[in-house]
């Protein structure tokens, strides 16, 4: 990319955070990346040297790399894991956007992939993302036309807003069913409809996941989801339920402009609700809270939002709630071929091998209540497979 328009477009997102953070209205049906968030996406660390590596521009930290570029025409590239013996660890904000590249090769050693980092690179067609990839941003790899086969590592990776959208290897997962969930992470549920319960082994649903979705009427998340993400629901102009008893965080724009939203089930594990949550709905709703009167106090939020004001509170006794990850036998937060080895290893010797009650617990996923069994350790290789679509087996 010339790096005079590269240079214009960094100064553009940094100008854009300031005048959110100003707190000028950005707010319409026709947006779907929340305010609050951009400003996470703003690199305003200047405090770099910049280097080139053959045909890579990187900028060099006192303790580590983050690559910003190559140069222009470049069809092929490897990035080192290390440079000037430092770990390299994140690809940064529009660092190979409208590139030229063809194959590329990123180092384990990257944890985050930046936004627009490979947004509209038109010939790529293959990624293999790094083994401890952390963060995918927004709208890192939209648009690459080309773009059909991606390999994750074998961990939930948190995968932010639009991240995939307008690639052939998008298409085909839609395809495949109606909720995109890639080791842990629901990426997507556009396509969705009607009455939807995510899985139980889903751990992080992506911002935007549902945005402009008008077939879903009400979604229920696990436990084992933590937080309801930026624009995860934004402009769903049909939903009118969503039970969410694990949040501890409802984000920005997380139901803008969700009109016929008339039930919410939350509980004492909330901690935060956005100011932009629930930014232009004009009906009135029922919050069910799991917890007591003084729990939902101590929740931080707008003391002016109309949508909580004019909401009906219930309160419930909060259950002890039991967050079972299915499958996860090593109670790791991960489901592995290594759960199934561990049925195994339990069901063959017990006394060498055993497993405590929530590792019993998690294990038990193919007619589940009747204890362990081989059927329960084949279940997870079938899953892990993409054979089962989500644990337990029913």
């Amino acid at each position: 990319m010339n790096k005079i328009k590269k240079k214009i477009m960094k100064i553009s997102a940094l100008a854009a955070a300031i005048t959110l953070t100003a707190g000028l209205p950005l707010g319409t049906p026709n947006r779907t990346d929340a305010p609050a968030q951009l400003t996470a996406y703003a690199n305003t660390d200047f405090n770099y040297t910049p280097g080139t590596l053959g045909a890579i521009n990187y900028a060099k930290y006192t303790d580590h790399i983050e690559i910003t570029g190559c140069a222009d025409g470049t069809t092929s590239l490897e990035i080192p894991d290390t440079i000037d013996g430092l770990p390299v660890t994140a690809i940064q904000m529009y660092a190979f956007q409208l590139c030229s590249l063809k194959t590329l090769t990123l180092p384990d050693s990257i944890t985050r992939i930046g936004g627009y980092a490979f947004g509209m690179s038109s010939e790529l067609t293959t990624v293999k993302l790094p083994a401890n990839l952390e963060v995918i941003e927004l709208h890192a790899f939209e648009m690459c036309h080309k773009l059909e086969t991606i390999e994750f590592p074998d961990h939930t990776v948190e995968i932010h807003s639009k991240a995939f959208d307008s690639t052939p290897w998008l298409d085909a997962k839609r395809k495949e069913g109606p909720l995109v969930i890639i080791n842990g992470t629901l990426l997507d549920g556009t396509t969705a409809k009607g009455d939807i319960v995510i899985p139980s082994d889903v751990k992080y649903v992506s911002s935007s996941a549902f945005a402009r979705n008008s077939n879903i009427t009400s979604v229920v998340f696990p436990p084992t989801i933590n937080k309801i993400s930026d624009n995860t629901f934004f402009f769903c102009d049909n939903l009118t339920s969503v039970e969410a008893v694990g949040a501890t965080a409802v984000e920005s724009m997380a139901f803008a402009y969700c009109n016929k939203l008339s039930s919410l089930k939350l509980s004492n594990k909330l901690k935060t609700i956005d100011s932009y949550a629930f930014s232009d709905i004009t009906n009135s709703a029922t919050i069910t809270f799991c917890g007591t009167k003084e729990d939902w106090d101590k929740v931080e939020k707008s003391a002016n939002d109309k949508f909580l004001n004019n909401a009906k509170l219930v309160f419930e006794d909060a259950p002890p709630v039991q967050d079972i990850l299915y499958g996860d036998t090593s109670c790791d937060g991960q489901i592995l071929l290594n759960d199934a080895v561990l049925i195994l290893q339990y069901l063959g010797n017990p006394d060498a091998y055993p497993l405590s009650d929530e590792a019993k617990t998690n294990a038990d996923v193919s007619n589940t209540g009747d204890g362990l069994t081989n059927k329960d350790a084949l279940a997870i290789q079938r899953h892990i497979l993409h054979l089962i679509p989500s644990l337990p087996e029913t």
